[in-house]
């Protein structure tokens, strides 16, 4: 049976910091890699989970490019309260401009949701977390529609590579310059996330806010 939009604010009227995990799970991430970014993702969820605040107010989602169909929603939009970190194995090519687009889509189309129900938010952030470079068709200009969707800020895109990763394409879905994780420091990464959104969930839409420093997970250059 198909979820009732909205039926998640019955019981949770608060304002909501939404964030969307574009996940490249593709071959070359098989091994050690995704071993350590699923490790990441358990710290995510326990890390969201003991802030009482940001368990309520956060709702993740979870898509990952690669695999054989692409581009998957492998977590639909839930409450950090309710959200258990997936499996993920590696498979698959790098179809980083549709994961980017589908991102985009279900953020416009959860943004919808809250206005029909009352909710106020905070602006999405989108984590693309990737180790190459994205091999799909046309994917440039889904990178410049995030760029620009970041320019009206609608949405913060955050572009993260591990080493091998083309930062010069990942550099083209933000306005913002990418980073380079520290090894497979995926855990500190989502650590420091956990953090950031407990920042962001406490704070008013529209508030300027200072984030925790990205020492412990980046590189200074890319």
């Amino acid at each position: 049976m198909a979820a009732i939009p909205g039926v998640e604010f019955v019981d949770n009227t608060n304002q909501r910091t939404p964030c969307v995990l574009l996940l490249d799970v593709s071959a070359s991430m098989a091994g050690e890699p995704i071993r350590q970014l699923n490790e990441g993702l358990r710290a995510f969820a326990e890390e969201l989970q003991k802030d009482p605040v940001a368990s309520l107010r956060v709702q993740v989602m979870v898509i990952t490019v690669g695999g054989p169909e692409d581009v998957r929603v492998v977590q639909p939009w839930t409450d950090a309260a309710d959200f258990n970190a997936p499996y993920l194995s590696a498979n698959g090519l790098t179809p980083l401009g549709q994961g980017m687009h589908r991102a985009l889509e279900e953020i416009a189309n959860q943004k919808a949701v809250y206005d029909a129900n009352g909710i106020s938010s905070t602006r999405p952030w989108v984590i693309m977390l990737s180790d190459g470079c994205p091999n799909d068709y046309g994917w440039e200009s889904y990178a410049d529609q995030a760029r620009l969707e970041e320019e009206n800020k609608r949405v913060i895109v955050f572009p993260i590579g591990t080493n091998g990763a083309d930062f010069e394409a990942l550099g083209r879905f933000s306005t913002k310059t990418p980073k380079k994780l520290k090894g497979l420091q995926f855990r500190e990464l989502f650590v420091w996330l956990s953090r950031s959104m407990s920042t962001v969930s406490a704070s008013v839409p529209g508030e300027r806010i200072s984030l925790p420093a990205t020492d412990s997970w980046a590189e200074i250059e890319v």
